[in-house]
């Protein structure tokens, strides 16, 4: 499967949109998390507690993503946006929501190889 921010990819003809799709995870921040974050706010610096989370957050949509365009028989998905948010009182809870359009290519897409959000 072929994954682009782009509404083209290069080389490749779209025979068929298939529909719009999406993939959403909702995550909590601990307290103990919470607490690292906040001393990084006074201190400076990255976050590696937050962008954990963000990154397994973003991987869960990505994948609920890429699950619902494999239902539909999707070759590859296009338009990818994906928006973070904070939700829950005090800012507690991290989403994550990814949409696109499913698309299959003439020819299909052949043996993808490497990580599962790079083309093939």
């Amino acid at each position: 499967m072929i994954f682009a921010t782009t509404s083209t990819i290069q080389g490749r003809e779209i025979e068929t949109y298939l529909g719009i799709v999406f993939g959403d995870a909702v995550l909590g921040v601990n307290v103990f998390k919470d607490i690292l974050g906040s001393i990084r706010d006074i201190v400076g610096g990255r976050s590696g507690t937050y962008e954990r989370e963000l990154g397994t957050a973003r991987d869960t949509a990505l994948a609920a993503l890429t699950e619902q365009a494999r239902a539909l028989g999707a070759d590859g998905i296009v338009g990818i946006d994906i928006d973070y948010e904070v939700l829950g009182s005090g800012g507690g809870m991290l989403m994550v929501s990814a949409s696109g359009t499913a698309v299959k290519f003439k020819g299909g897409v052949g043996t993808a190889a490497g990580s599962p959000w790079t083309a093939a």
